[in-house]
């Protein structure tokens, strides 16, 4: 079911599906709600799927605080929304997958609202910092953006987040993603890189929650090179790891049935 809420003026578009326990699944970068259609077919039978376009994707509107935290507490609006209806989840705790910069929004709502969660996952996901590095790339990737436009930045940039084998195997499905994405704004991608160049380690987040932590890392992952990625996944007390052997940053369309079965299995236990 398609809904929407205002926040600040500004409207925020999500969908509901399935009944049971309640999950939210976050979006990345450069990525609409739509990107989990495949976890959503095949989980909606088992569970609550809220599946938000973040703010300034999709058919949701830039709010006034883009940052990482700001788009934290959109989620939040959006679970007190839906848990003060006749909704099944009326007081539960919540499952939140996030992807890539959801991933990076998932980590500060926790700092946050923990309690509300009954367990968390990073997709192809840091709790890191940006290094320097990667924050001059990102930069580069704002200066690209302002002189050519989004969606050229997104034709450019969006199938080197598939591995070798995924670009050789399904070109017509990722050509059908990238002609999918033509509907950003450079404001809001310019605002994404910005805030993820500015969030702070949240490394400690995963060193004190006692909740369970999914990692789905990519071996071919270039965003989150997958070294890096397993240099976090000790920290949790309750961590479960999973590395995508034919995967690059897109797990969830590179590797669907594995990642339906890895997020069916972590997110039906108690």
């Amino acid at each position: 079911m398609d809904k929407e809420i205002i926040t600040g003026g500004k409207k925020i578009f999500y969908r509901v599906y399935g009944n049971g326990k309640p999950v939210l699944l976050v979006h990345g970068f450069g990525e609409t709600g739509d990107v989990w259609k495949n976890q959503v077919e095949f989980l909606k039978n088992k569970f609550q799927l809220i599946v938000p376009d973040l703010p300034g994707s999709g058919q949701s509107e830039m709010i006034d605080d883009m940052s990482m935290e700001g788009m934290a507490e959109v989620l939040k609006i959006i679970l007190d929304t839906e848990s003060s209806k006749a909704s099944p989840f009326r007081g539960g705790l919540v499952g939140l997958i996030g992807h890539s910069m959801g991933g990076y929004i998932a980590l500060a709502f926790v700092e946050k609202y923990e309690g509300l969660l009954s367990s968390f996952g990073l997709f192809h996901s840091s709790a890191f910092a940006d290094t320097e590095e990667k924050k001059a790339t990102r930069r580069k990737g704002i200066e690209f953006i302002k002189e050519h436009g989004a969606f050229e930045f997104l034709k450019t940039a969006t199938p080197n987040l598939f591995s070798p084998r995924s670009k050789d195997e399904m070109p017509g499905l990722i050509g059908e993603f990238v002609e999918s994405l033509n509907n950003f704004s450079p404001e809001s991608l310019v605002s994404y890189y910005e805030s993820m160049i500015k969030r702070p380690d949240r490394t400690a987040i995963l060193k004190k929650t006692k909740m369970p932590v999914l990692f789905i890392l990519g071996e071919f992952d270039n965003a989150i090179p997958l070294q890096d990625g397993l240099k976090q996944c000790h920290l949790p007390e309750q961590a479960t790891i999973n590395i995508l052997h034919r995967s690059g940053h897109m797990g969830m369309m590179e590797e669907t049935d594995k990642c339906n079965r890895l997020l069916e299995e972590f997110l039906s236990v108690p």
